[in-house]
């Protein structure tokens, strides 16, 4: 399993969405395909994104079982002041490199599970999966073809037992102003000073919303004011002025509540919903039982583990230590990926029963 990791991690798969020109996933596909030629095993190769390719891995079941589905991500983050990016290098009981931690242990440890178990009364599936990192259009298209009874998005949690983490929307407020010569104040209209209004009331919500009832794992919802556009030149009234606001929503917030909080103006560009498992789930306490030391925990970051607790799918969120996630220096705990695939290999011979 090391040998396969450096691998995953010597090779780019920065996401095109975020670095244009990056390579993507597809190099990295063609590895979850070779590691899985073994006639036992279904691959499907899912690309309505040219380009972007997902691979789901099936080992099928006897019958009569439930089906579990081990879910990572194949696309990183850009590389930007990291000398050594794709270095793969161990020292100690880490593995240094982009994507090492953030999740190419992960896949690594769910390749090596579902390579050891034998065929279970329930089918077993690997999602590795395109984009996760800005749109997640491989779950999403994941989940047009398949619907397993449960889920393990296998993001690292230092081998806790995560149960919830923050959804998100962005929002656009524009103010209009009217473009004219600096010198002529009777006709300009200046879109920056008419955003104060705006930028008044947010900084009032950002602190109220840090005053509201925290979330027991999660803490409370929070908003801040992302970007600020407006203005072409110094002896120029700015024709209109943009704020760009990220809201962070709690399990039971919605985007649509969030956008009426902030009033007629703001426009919902984009959201995703936040997640929650409920820590009595069989999925949940078989986990436990595997693993008797995790803790229950929430995480801040969005993860996949949405889109599939939408899709009324049992949802737990599992993987191995480290640490460096979109940071210039990023590493995996060697010993947490082994441990993590042996959990998923319990994991998936208990819950994949009659």
């Amino acid at each position: 399993m090391r040998a396969l990791l450096a691998e995953l991690v010597r090779t780019n798969s920065v996401n095109p969405s975020l670095c244009p020109g990056a390579p993507g996933e597809s190099a990295i596909a063609a590895i979850v395909e070779r590691e899985f030629s073994d006639p036992r095993f279904e691959v499907h190769r899912l690309e309505a994104t040219p380009g972007r390719p997902s691979i789901v891995v099936k080992l099928p079941g006897t019958g009569g079982g439930r089906s579990l589905m081990f879910n990572a991500h194949m696309d990183t983050v850009g590389v930007d002041e990291m000398p050594s990016p794709f270095s793969g290098l161990t020292e100690g009981n880490r593995l240094y490199g982009r994507g090492a931690y953030d999740m190419k242990g992960s896949l690594a440890a769910a390749i090596t599970a579902l390579q050891a178990l034998p065929r279970l009364p329930g089918d077993v599936y690997l999602a590795a999966v395109a984009d996760e990192e800005f749109a997640s259009l491989g779950t999403e298209e994941v989940l047009r073809h398949f619907h397993p009874d449960a889920a393990i998005v296998t993001e690292p949690t230092g081998l806790d037992l995560c149960l919830a983490h923050k959804g998100f929307a962005w929002f656009e407020i524009t103010v209009p102003g009217q473009a004219a010569h600096g010198s002529r104040f009777d006709l300009g209209i200046d879109a920056n000073l008419g955003a104060l209004p705006h930028l008044e009331y947010l900084a009032h919500l950002a602190q109220d919303l840090l005053q509201r009832p925290p979330h027991p794992l999660l803490g409370p919802p929070s908003l801040h004011l992302a970007t600020i556009h407006g203005g072409t030149a110094w002896s120029t009234y700015a024709a209109s002025c943009t704020l760009r606001i990220e809201r962070r929503l709690l399990p039971g917030e919605t985007a649509a509540q969030a956008l009426a909080e902030l009033g007629p103006a703001a426009r919902l560009v984009f959201a995703r919903p936040p997640y929650e498992a409920s820590p009595h789930s069989p999925l949940v306490q078989l986990a436990q039982q595997v693993l008797p030391a995790a803790r229950i925990t929430g995480q801040a970051p969005w993860f996949d583990a949405a889109l599939y607790a939408a899709a009324d799918i049992e949802t737990l969120i599992l993987g191995p230590a480290g640490d460096g996630a979109h940071s210039a220096i990023e590493w995996v705990d060697l010993a947490s990926v082994e441990a993590a695939a042996d959990a998923y290999v319990q994991i998936a011979r208990n819950f994949c029963q009659t």
